[in-house]
């Protein structure tokens, strides 16, 4: 399984916000980053759940 970034969340809100919704999409997902103080986080999908993660994310903005 190859994981593709997915999304940057700039704050610890955004990551949350994103987090749930691919929880609740039954999306697995890795979150890369979170070791500096500011935390940002990178969200990687795999490459096959990019479309779907997408999809998802725009019907909940």
């Amino acid at each position: 399984m190859t994981m593709v970034k997915f999304y940057d969340a700039k704050s610890e809100a955004e990551l949350a916000r994103v987090e749930a919704v691919l929880k609740q999409g039954g999306i697995e997902y890795f979150v890369t980053g979170l070791a500096r103080d500011d935390v940002t986080g990178e969200i990687e999908v795999a490459e096959e759940d990019l479309p779907r993660a997408e999809e998802l994310l725009l019907k909940t903005k």
